[in-house]
């Protein structure tokens, strides 16, 4: 079986092809500001996009009637729960109507539809960010009317923690596990016995990310919002101007470990013993959820490939659970291995199902 991924980032556009587990093509197709300056939405791309692909696709020698299933990176969806969806008339309506925002990963099921719609073959996204297998007593926050919700690095996450199980030689079904994703974006999340039951998010809560807050002190947000900034210029300042950023003015990890190494910038220092220090604060809280039975803590992202930083985490992780370290991220085969589950007679989940109705406030249940 072979399958054609798609990933849209917010610059990029990366594809590839699998012949069942070996990867035999990829590219990663760049999109220049002034390219997609014309284009007043995310979705508005679509079709350059798609000529974009098709054209690459054509210089690797890839044709589509050859796919078995074509398989996008899913975007802000509804809240679902885990696995592997087909693209269906739902799933466009809220492309094109994205209550959630926009980003660049909205389009991986759109252009998957597209593609695959022209040879007559399936198309299937993965484990959105908007995954949601939170328990019920997760959901209450502290005010009625502002619940918490389930925004993670679902696609990762799960990949790695069935990699995780896979070498303490168990089911992923079968074991507790915290996964910390550490990229641009970080988020902690308790795995059990095979559901995401709880987790935090650096677009709400728990530790800064490169460049969001994460948990900021109440009173201080609702002093900025009232400082006589707009809601774009605050909503500018927590969601790409906070986190490390706010203190080192760098997005690049690899700067700030630099920098923080160097012996002459003690700011950079703290700040990466403070990134550290809150993760694992998260992680702990995470350990509290799972009742204090981990099988193991799981750092994956490009943070991850960083010694040093996994050193100074597992410094305060260490006697909570054997600490694996899977650095990276495998989008790209995570997203195939999804999509050839249900070619080889896996279960295939029914957006409509779960976007909207009366499930969408019980999902956790199924």
């Amino acid at each position: 079986m072979k399958v054609l991924v798609i990933n849209p980032g917010a610059t990029s556009t990366k594809i590839a092809v699998f012949d069942e587990d070996k990867r035999v093509f990829d590219a990663a197709i760049s999109h220049s500001a002034a390219e997609l300056a014309p284009f007043e939405h995310i979705v508005d791309q679509a079709d350059f996009r798609r000529n974009s692909i098709t054209e690459e696709l054509k210089k690797g020698g890839i044709r589509l009637r050859d796919m078995d299933a074509v398989c996008g990176r899913g975007g802000l969806l509804h809240h679902i729960p885990s696995g592997t969806y087909r693209v269906d008339d739902a799933v466009i309506h809220d492309i094109l109507h994205p209550f959630y925002g926009e980003h660049a990963a909205n389009l991986g099921p759109y252009l998957a539809r597209e593609l695959a719609d022209t040879v007559g073959i399936p198309a299937f996204f993965v484990d959105p960010v908007s995954v949601d297998e939170l328990t019920d007593v997760a959901r209450v926050s502290g005010f009625k009317g502002m619940e918490r919700e389930s925004f993670f690095h679902a696609l990762n996450q799960k990949s790695v923690a069935r990699r995780a199980a896979a070498e303490l030689n168990r089911a992923y079904e079968d074991v507790n596990l915290i996964v910390i994703h550490m990229g641009g974006g970080v988020s902690v999340a308790a795995h059990c016995q095979g559901r995401v039951i709880d987790n935090f998010n650096v677009k709400d809560e728990g530790s800064m990310g490169m460049d969001r807050g994460g948990s900021l002190p109440v009173n201080a947000v609702v002093k900025l919002c009232y400082s006589g900034k707009t809601f774009e210029q605050v909503r500018k300042m927590l969601g790409s101007e906070a986190g490390v950023y706010s203190y080192l003015g760098t997005k690049d990890f690899r700067e700030v470990e630099q920098r923080a190494f160097s012996g002459t910038d003690s700011e950079a220092r703290l700040i990466f013993r403070a990134f550290a220090y809150q993760l694992a604060k998260d992680a702990g809280a995470m350990a509290a959820v799972l009742k204090f039975k981990v099988d193991a803590v799981v750092l994956t992202g490009g943070i991850a490939c960083s010694e040093r930083f996994c050193d100074e985490l597992t410094q305060y992780l260490r006697g909570l659970a054997p600490v694996i370290r899977i650095p990276g991220e495998e989008e790209m085969r995570s997203l195939a291995e999804g999509a050839l589950r249900v070619l080889h007679g896996g279960p295939c989940r029914i957006y409509e199902d779960y976007a909207g109705g009366k499930n969408a406030h019980n999902i956790a249940h199924h």
